[in-house]
């Protein structure tokens, strides 16, 4: 009984000069041997060999096939072995046949398959990978509008989002080597269960890049903590949300804007990262407004606010170091705070007069006779900065002193006090005593902002403690 004949299969594509030079190959190969031909761009090549048709690329990606001319060879229909490019010798190996191509030289590279290409690549990888995907798919009628119906069902903050294509969403979560199915946090306030694939869903509806996405996912595990309490700050009437600082490393490599206009528009990274994590409260944890969110106002950061800190310009350690992290960790902070308020101080050069200033500007967070229960952030900006720098004062000497200035007497905070009805409910023999503006650990600092102006900032915080928020720090993850 005679032996089968030889199966194999090779790939090829006429744009690639290597193909073009094994078509004598590949002819000889056709006269002894079972040789499929698959062709990526041309059904027409090689000539007269009939080559199967896959200039959907279907066979390519699925062959795992990174480079063309690549020959398989085919036993009990499994692939045995393969040979990439053009090698006289590896042909020869595989083939068990000698004296293929003696015209050819020995050895020339291939070239990159089809099938690799970054528009074809993420394209075939949601038609054979989508199936991996565990969201629930949505059809959108062929004449509906697909930014219309995002909105028509309430999946967006008001603007415009991405359509979360299966396309789209598998190029998401090449950016983390988290499974998808991974479940990341269960988001307030329906208490549901967050993946990976749903937070990389959220992220292509805001804009993000695929490196974004393990920002966006420590960002969300930050927020739904208790400490956080996202269910509070989504439920009060006051108007803060989640503020996202990021520190170390990953803000270079993201191109993240710590600079001029760094919490306003105009950079993608801070501009989307988050919106993503909004996103998800309102899509994954149902924090929609007008619903739990009870906010009397809200504030333009609850579509997204997000910014690096602006470490090398810093004279002091970044933020995250204030919650136990080594400085050179890539991490995330989220406080809950409001939009921002400007600080303006033109002609301090000396560092007590311009604590005095940013001391004047933190006792009316919220209002100047309430005290103690609500956080602020102060963002320092590069020309207030540089006045500690000079004079060698450090982020705990300034907290310090702030604390001090902002030891204030119980007599002005009392109710009608300065003919002012609000205030606080002391009793007369407090009136000689001193409450201070905020505790100890709810004051905090930040260095970013462009380089000219001698302005700096503040973020309204909200309640601190166990009835609010607390910020929270999480290392990114890749």
């Amino acid at each position: 009984m005679s032996e089968p004949p030889l199966r194999l299969v090779a790939f090829v594509k006429r744009s690639c000069p290597t193909c073009e030079l094994v078509v004598p190959v590949l002819q000889q190969l056709a006269a002894t041997a079972d040789l499929t031909i698959y062709t990526q761009d041309d059904l027409q090549f090689p000539p007269g060999l009939a080559p199967r048709d896959d200039t959907d690329l279907g066979e390519s990606y699925q062959h795992g096939i990174e480079t063309v001319p690549t020959l398989l060879r085919i036993e009990s229909k499994t692939e045995t072995e393969r040979a990439v490019g053009w090698h006289r010798g590896d042909w020869e190996a595989l083939t068990r046949m000698s004296g293929l191509g003696p015209t050819l030289p020995e050895y020339r590279p291939g070239c990159g398959s089809l099938s690799v290409e970054p528009e074809h690549e993420a394209e075939l990888r949601a038609r054979f990978q989508g199936h991996a995907l565990g969201a629930r798919r949505v059809e959108i009628a062929p004449l509906e509008d697909e930014m219309e119906a995002l909105f028509d069902r309430g999946w967006t903050d008001g603007l415009p989002v991405v359509p979360p294509t299966e396309r789209r969403v598998l190029a998401m979560l090449e950016g983390t080597s988290r499974a998808p199915s991974e479940i990341v946090t269960t988001v307030a306030p329906d208490l549901v269960e967050c993946s990976v694939e749903k937070v990389a869903i959220n992220a292509v509806m805001a804009g993000c890049r695929p490196e974004y996405l393990p920002v966006v996912l420590a960002a969300v595990e930050a927020t739904c903590t208790d400490r956080f309490n996202i269910h509070g700050v989504l439920a009060t009437t006051m108007g803060v949300g989640p503020v996202v600082i990021v520190n170390g490393p990953a803000r270079r490599a993201l191109g993240m804007n710590s600079g001029i206009n760094v919490l306003g528009q105009g950079n993608r990274a801070n501009a989307t990262i988050g919106r993503a994590l909004q996103l998800v409260i309102r899509n994954v944890g149902g924090g929609r407004p007008g619903e739990v969110d009870r906010a009397t106002y809200g504030n333009p950061g609850k579509v997204g606010l997000c910014f690096p800190e602006d470490e090398e310009g810093s004279p002091w350690e970044p933020l995250s170091s204030d919650f136990g992290f080594a400085a050179g960790t890539s991490t995330v902070t989220v406080f809950a705070g409001e939009s921002p308020h400007n600080i303006v101080d033109q002609l301090s050069r000396e560092p007590d007069s311009l604590a005095r200033s940013l001391a004047g500007c933190l006792r009316t967070v919220h209002h100047p006779k309430l005290v103690i229960g609500f956080g602020a952030m102060l963002v320092i900006g590069p020309e207030h900065a540089r006045v500690f720098r000079q004079a060698s004062w450090s982020k705990a000497k300034l907290k310090e002193r702030l604390q001090e200035l902002l030891l204030l007497p119980a007599s002005e905070l009392m109710r009608g006090a300065g003919d002012i009805t609000e205030g606080l409910p002391l009793p007369e023999e407090m009136k000689n005593a001193e409450l201070p503006k905020f505790k100890p650990d709810a004051l905090h600092i930040v260095h970013a902002g462009g380089g000219a102006g001698l302005f700096s900032v503040i973020l309204n915080g909200w309640l601190t403690g166990t009835e609010g928020s607390e910020p929270v720090t999480r290392e990114i993850r890749p």
